[in-house]
């Protein structure tokens, strides 16, 4: 009796789980994986703008939404700017950059 109440909880808590990850993927209009693909391109720019010298990576936010990254933050001039909408375009898989970077001296 103990063993089948303890499966029937196991089973009862996937079950809950499951549902909990379609919705809240379905809420935003994404698949898994679109999610993933979103994830892996936002931390490849993420990645990049700390490897390069001439962008503030700690100073620049990066999202991605169906291939299409947003990049917000802060920059010291325009060509910090430039160049990180450079490196997000080199990515695989970005469809489109939305560079809202504010240039702050």
């Amino acid at each position: 009796m103990n063993l089948k109440t303890t499966l029937i909880s196991i089973i009862t808590g996937l079950f809950i789980l499951a549902s909990t990850v379609s919705c809240s993927v379905a809420r935003d209009q994404q698949t898994v994986g679109e999610y993933i693909d979103d994830a892996t391109i936002t931390t490849q720019v993420k990645a990049r703008m700390l490897d390069d010298p001439d962008v503030s990576g700690t100073s620049i936010s990066v999202e991605t939404l169906n291939g299409t990254v947003i990049l917000s933050g802060f920059a010291t001039s325009n060509t910090e700017k430039a160049t990180a909408e450079s490196i997000a375009n080199r990515v695989n898989g970005v469809t489109e950059v939305r560079n809202e970077i504010v240039v702050r001296p």
